[in-house]
């Protein structure tokens, strides 16, 4: 085979590619400080913010935002 095709198969590496040591390091960092939890919005500011004010009683929003959580 000549040069040129010979250049086809080397290999080249993924511009991403973490070695393991790397990994463990994270995964020792994760393990200490843990994943961020997303937080949950609050449903009645959702509830406001997508409804008209006056749509719904108070006593309705409650019970919405009751089911919406389960």
């Amino acid at each position: 085979m000549s040069p040129q095709i010979n250049l086809m198969y080397t290999r080249t590496f993924h511009p991403m590619r973490v070695n393991g040591d790397a990994i463990q390091a994270l995964g020792l960092w994760l393990k200490e400080n843990g994943s961020r939890k997303s937080r949950l919005p609050d449903l009645r500011s959702v509830l406001s913010e997508r409804y008209p004010v006056g749509l719904f009683s108070e006593d309705e929003v409650h019970v919405l935002c009751d089911l919406l959580k389960n």
